[in-house]
């Protein structure tokens, strides 16, 4: 190929180059914005999930404190049931004990009983007299105890009563606090199922974004490989054109220095005195030949 036709061909791949870079170039920036969207997304799911781990945290936490709650709430309701066991039983208890007596005013018996013991202690008695007040305080003393049971039973009952209402108040503010905390584990869940459903999709959107970059770097590829081949032929071309400017500089460097030394001959033959130069051509090729 002629040089001119070269120097043509060098021009026709320069334009081929710069059409294909301009491409990689738009390309490449196509590929930069599908990678730091990507990333971009990537980030953004990293950050939910580190906020699905923080209200999952605090969901088990919350249900943790429910179950603790739950089991608290149970024992102060077997608590609570023993107690209005123990207070139906005492009202048993008392009802039995009442079948037992005959409706008798409790004072009166009483005070019939401590006037009897005074008696006894403060007055000079025969003995039958005495013996007769003796049974009779037994008497009195046996149904007494029936009214002192009944009382006992009575007192138990307030007393149950006092504790059943200090375990139904706390069993009520425990119920109170697991229902709020329940709520704010079902809130926190909720939370937590809007950012893992959140994240799927910007999950999904990321990895399409690099199913898109991994596809161009692809599509790029040939423009790569085009661009490869048309440098290496573009420098094979300037490598032959520099080689061809090489032979025709020794050329002319020849014709010249042909030129120059039969001009330094004839002047030789004249008997004209040679220059410096002249006599150094002359002298280079004898020693040439």
């Amino acid at each position: 190929m002629a040089g001119q036709n070269k120097e043509s061909e060098i021009d026709r791949i320069n334009r081929q180059l710069s059409a294909l870079r301009e491409q990689t170039n738009s390309a490449n920036a196509d590929i930069r914005i599908q990678v730091q969207k990507r990333d971009n997304l990537n980030d953004k799911f990293k950050n939910l999930r580190q906020e699905i781990n923080a209200f999952k945290n605090e969901r088990d936490a919350l249900n943790e404190k429910v179950k603790m709650l739950k089991q608290q709430r149970e024992k102060t309701r077997a608590k609570i049931r023993t107690y209005i066991e123990e207070i139906k039983n005492n009202r048993q208890k008392i009802e039995e004990l009442k079948k037992k007596t005959a409706r008798e005013n409790y004072r009166i018996l009483q005070k019939e009983f401590d006037d009897i013991e005074w008696k006894i202690q403060t007055t000079s008695l025969d003995m039958k007299e005495e013996k007769r007040l003796v049974e009779r305080v037994k008497q009195l003393e046996t149904r007494l105890s029936v009214y002192r049971k009944i009382d006992h039973h009575i007192k138990k009952i307030s007393e149950l009563q006092k504790k059943l209402e200090l375990f139904e108040t706390n069993a009520d503010a425990t119920h109170k606090e697991l229902t709020e905390i329940a709520e704010r584990s079902q809130s926190t869940h909720a939370k937590m199922v809007a950012k893992i459903a959140e994240s799927k999709n910007i999950k999904a959107e990321a990895d399409k974004l690099h199913s898109t970059y991994i596809q161009e770097k692809e599509h790029a590829k040939p423009l790569s490989e085009k661009i490869k081949n048309l440098t290496e032929q573009k420098r094979k071309l300037q490598a032959a054109i520099r080689v061809e400017d090489e032979k025709r500089k020794k050329s002319v460097e020849q014709a010249l220095k042909e030129k120059l030394g039969s001009q330094a001959k004839d002047k030789l033959q004249r008997g004209e005195k040679l220059s410096w130069e002249e006599f150094k051509l002359l002298t280079d090729e004898d020693s040439e030949n």
